[in-house]
């Protein structure tokens, strides 16, 4: 069988069934690089052109099915579109929300303003500002002297809006990746010497960013840190990566649970979930519902 017409590939159910396949017809089965992210997350990278060829994914429905369902939606994505690299998630996913039927979506703090462009339903994204300032405001007694800091380029139009309603400067740090949850370069552009410095983020998943950018910060003169964040999902080593850091409190806000072991740390150092979204959640779902039966009625 001619290996450029048909391609095989395997999902992680049951790689072995389909080596055995491409071994009975003597082809080589398709190249997917795998890899896992602290937080459970799988990405899946198609590593060979599939343009022209008839496609086939082995995947099983045993073990860890919801993790086989969503690897087999994000292959079978990827691989229609002949993207060689990795899946647009997103978009896989805004599309499964419109089929099973949603009308509208409303998120909080999306990590980019393009995600909303993948959906074909309205999406609200709701921001956690009111309430970070709200938070600033009371707790920090310095904030009207403070700078407030993004940690990456990608982040300068919210601390820009903090900094502006906080009526104090803002300064960031361009990081260079080589990978994902890796920095391989920093560089500081702000002052922060002898200021207390408040970094705000949409996300923090294994905190190697708060703790490398509070060692930076340190290193430049920042006498004291805090660290706010939307998500704070807190994977892998994130909870002993904080109580090692130069960081003095990380505050997050109750969109996820954090893992069970982070309360024991919150009750005794410097982790605190204090932020609570359901005002901000109620107010939106209420106007929502408001909008919808003044439309019903005219």
């Amino acid at each position: 069988m001619e290996s450029s017409f048909m391609k095989i590939f395997s999902g992680d159910s049951n790689s072995d069934l389909a080596q055995g396949i491409t071994n009975s017809l003597s082809i080589q089965l398709g190249k997917v690089g795998a890899k896992k992210f602290s937080n459970g997350e799988t990405r899946k990278e198609i590593q060979e052109s599939v343009r022209g060829s008839h496609v086939f994914i082995v995947q099983g429905g045993n073990g860890a099915v919801n993790d086989n369902l969503m690897e087999l939606l994000a292959m079978i994505n990827t691989y229609k579109a002949d993207q060689t690299g990795s899946p647009i998630s997103a978009k896989l996913f805004a599309n499964m929300l419109r089929v099973a039927g949603a009308d509208n979506v409303i998120s909080m703090d999306l990590h980019t303003p393009q995600i909303e462009g993948y959906f074909d339903i309205p999406v609200d994204n709701l921001c956690a500002e009111p309430l970070i300032l709200e938070w600033i405001k009371e707790y920090i007694l310095e904030w009207r002297t403070a700078v407030v800091l993004s940690p990456d380029v990608g982040g300068t139009k919210r601390v820009t809006s903090i900094a502006q309603n906080l009526n104090v400067e803002f300064v960031l740090i361009y990081k260079e990746r080589q990978k994902a949850n890796g920095i391989s370069s920093m560089i500081l552009i702000g002052d922060v010497k002898e200021k207390v410095a408040i970094l705000v983020d949409d996300m923090s998943d294994t905190c190697g960013t708060i703790c490398a950018d509070a060692g930076k910060f340190k290193e430049a003169g920042a006498k004291k840190i805090y660290a706010v964040v939307t998500h704070g999902i807190l994977s892998g080593t994130a909870i002993s990566k904080i109580k090692e850091a130069l960081v003095d409190t990380v505050v997050a806000t109750n969109a996820i649970i954090l893992f069970r072991k982070a309360y024991t740390f919150v009750s005794r150092k410097r982790l605190k979930s204090i932020l609570s979204l359901e005002r901000i959640l109620e107010e939106n779902l209420s106007q929502m519902c408001v909008y919808s039966i003044r439309n019903y009625l005219f």
